[in-house]
């Protein structure tokens, strides 16, 4: 359920897109379909999580610019700035605090060495980094159309695409069983 709320604002925004061909216009839909997101996460759980609210706040900054000026380009740079800032979070508080946040967050469902902690923080690091870049270079190369389309279905398949590569890691590394692949 978490995981259809957390997409359905990006659908709403493609259909919305595909269907008026007014970036504009889809961006305001955008920027509604994420807060009813926030305050369906807060309906069903009275919490919103940290991850919400910031997308939320950078979507605001930079949707309500893309609406503000009329340029699109602010639009254009919210996913890589979202990507980008994930990307930070997981290095800093793996190198600065010498804590492993996916260790935080998935400790207790998944026991693993903290070496390979390490890693699988440092691998999705470098994925949402990858991710970043990847949608500044079809933004600025390619049509609005296919950006709009990458957003999407790229973005899903580039995190499907890491949770594979992850899983497999795992599994090799025989950190995993069958049973919870």
């Amino acid at each position: 359920m978490k995981q259809i709320i957390e997409y359905l604002p990006i659908i709403i925004f493609t259909i919305t897109y595909f269907y008026s061909r007014d970036i504009f216009f889809a961006t305001l839909i955008l920027l509604i379909g994420l807060f009813a997101q926030v305050c369906l996460e807060y309906l069903l759980g009275k919490k919103v999580s940290k991850k919400t609210k910031m997308i939320f706040s950078i979507s605001l900054l930079f949707g309500g610019s893309t609406l503000f000026f009329r340029n699109e380009e602010f639009l254009f740079w919210r996913p890589t700035v979202i990507n980008w800032i994930f990307s930070v979070i997981l290095l800093y508080v793996d190198f600065i605090s010498g804590k492993n946040l996916l260790k935080m967050i998935m400790g207790k469902t998944i026991l693993l060495p903290d070496n390979v902690w390490r890693r699988l923080s440092r691998g999705w690091s470098l994925g949402f980094f990858i991710s970043g870049l990847l949608n500044i270079i079809i933004a600025y190369n390619f049509t609005i159309d296919i950006w709009v389309s990458y957003k999407l279905f790229g973005g899903f398949l580039i995190t499907l695409t890491f949770v594979v590569i992850m899983m497999i890691y795992l599994w090799r590394g025989g950190y995993l069983n069958k049973k919870e692949l």
